[in-house]
């Protein structure tokens, strides 16, 4: 069976952190504690909001919020902190502690109550509920700080406000990803490509992502250390979960082929285990002494959570990753894509992305079908791989360009389509879709950005996750959505070089 690699969120915790202080006195202060209490309570009780939303005593001094926010960075449980000022916390209390914190925060800007007590309104309804004017206080420190952060306005018991921090946990759960993330590259870069490029110093230093190589054929050496017991188990696995076709089954003319991909898949899961990688590249340039290209492998892998890139693109590899953890729980996938080629009907214009083996089949609920064709590039033996179309339904692309001076990321909002007609001579794992706002300003944004041909495409989390994660790790993002236009897009473009170059410091 898979070995699922993406985290149960809900063993991943968020502070619920709540500021006032002593000038209100005891009873006050008890009141403040159990509003702060149920409004951690109905976030922790929302379905939607994946992690455990842990509530903390009520902060009331600079050295008990410069605590609370150490010890939130201490503590790799914690993937973010969420806080609120029930009363009025006088906001140079927070310097320290906001200047200490390492998480992501979100500001949530609140009250206990839905409806004003019209009736029974007092000043000492008023001296409990100042949230109005004591976030403001807060957001003022905040901005000041230049604090990254997030505001969420509402009561908690508004779909749009959960779902609002629903996606921010999101976010904040696939930082956390990569802050842990170690990739191994099996070989280089596809030679003379430039977007796969990338400075994997400052993708350390900006996500916390760990990026190396290793040589091919120490894969090689694990995948041809695999027993032919374990071989047999996999095998049988692949003929329970896919429909494998005939000439590879036992007993086919191609039976050996498919044991030699339940090979590389041993082998490339043990070599990741062993290292504690999360994500990983390969090259068709550089197999070494690896009989196939690795398809069914890398698919399924990229299934149990394991972030991949082709050719040597270990951003990609990144984004897949993270995409995963994000999504987790939700129905749908993450995966590699590429834009392919088009269908340039005027009126219907559709892109079909898909690659030479390596896409994930988390993006089907269909069986997927199980079989052997050949390879035109690499000059090895004729890979096994899993076809599939991608299930119809709301999608992301987004690709990572490094960009001189930062990374950039690009999101294409758009919508998997079905195929307008079966393609039996394109044997891949394959998706069609309609780009938002339409395709020409869709494709003319894409390429004036500078955006990679590789993305990770996801059916799980929206556009909003991915604005969440680029506040967080202070990453230029620019979106591609039903509002978009080419003008604004561009003069976005020219702004933000500006802007980017500004924010980074001499």
């Amino acid at each position: 069976m898979t070995r699922s690699i993406i985290p149960d969120l809900k063993t991943r915790e968020v502070w619920f952190l709540t500021g006032s202080q002593d000038l209100y006195g005891e009873e006050t202060l008890r009141q403040v504690a159990e509003q702060s209490q149920e409004v951690a309570r109905g976030l922790e009780a929302a379905d939607a909001i994946p992690v455990s939303v842990v509530w903390k005593p009520v902060l009331k001094d600079s050295d008990s919020i410069r605590r609370a926010a150490l010890d939130a960075n201490a503590d790799d449980a914690v993937i973010g902190v969420i806080v609120w000022m029930h009363t009025f916390s006088p906001a140079k209390m927070w310097i320290a502690g906001l200047d200490a914190l390492r998480k992501p925060l979100l500001h949530l800007h609140t009250q206990a109550n839905v409806a004003l007590p019209w009736a029974d309104i007092d000043f000492d309804f008023m001296n409990l509920n100042q949230a109005a004017h004591g976030d403001r206080e807060f957001g003022y420190i905040a901005a000041r700080l230049n604090a990254p952060r997030k505001v969420v306005v509402g009561h908690v018991s508004n779909p749009a406000v959960v779902a609002q921090v629903a996606d921010w946990t999101r976010a904040a759960a696939g930082v956390a990803a990569s802050r842990s993330l170690k990739l191994a590259r099996f070989g280089d870069n596809m030679r003379y490509v430039a977007v796969t490029e990338g400075d994997k110093t400052e993708a350390e230093l900006r996500f916390g992502v760990q990026v190396n190589t290793w040589g091919v054929n120490e894969l090689a050496d694990a995948v041809h250390a695999s027993s032919e017991q374990d071989v047999d188990a996999l095998v049988a696995e692949y003929e329970e979960l896919y429909d494998v076709v005939p000439e590879l089954r036992k007993g086919g003319d191609r039976h050996e082929s498919l044991r030699y991909g339940a090979k590389i898949e041993l082998g490339l899961r043990s070599f990741l285990e062993e290292g504690g990688f999360s994500a990983f590249t390969t090259s068709f340039e550089d197999l070494g002494s690896l009989r196939q290209l690795p398809g069914l492998a890398v698919q399924r892998l990229m299934a149990d959570g394991y972030g991949f890139g082709a050719e040597g693109d270990w951003k990609t590899a990144v984004l897949v990753r993270i995409a995963a953890v994000m999504g987790a729980g939700l129905p749908g996938g993450a995966s590699l894509m590429e834009d392919y080629t088009y269908h340039l009907e005027p009126g219907e214009e559709k892109i079909l992305g898909a690659h030479m083996l390596e896409v994930s089949p988390s993006l089907t609920t269909a069986r997927p079908s199980l079989e052997i064709h050949p390879l035109g590039i690499g000059g090895k033996e004729d890979p096994v791989r899993l076809v599939f179309d991608a299930d119809a339904g709301p999608a992301v692309v987004v690709a990572m360009s490094d960009m001189r001076d930062r990374f950039r990321l690009v999101a294409n909002v758009v919508e998997n389509v079905p195929l307008d007609e079966p393609m039996p001579k394109l044997p891949v794992g394959r998706a069609v879709w309609k780009p938002a706002p339409d395709f020409a300003t869709s494709a003319a944004a894409w390429i004036t950005a500078g955006a990679a041909h590789h993305t990770v495409m996801t059916t799980q989390v929206g556009v909003e996750v991915f604005r969440d994660f680029s506040e967080m790790t202070r990453t230029e993002l620019l979106v591609i959505d039903e509002s978009t236009t080419l003008a604004g897009f561009q003069r976005e473009v020219r702004w933000n070089a500006a802007y980017w170059r500004l924010a980074q410091g001499i």
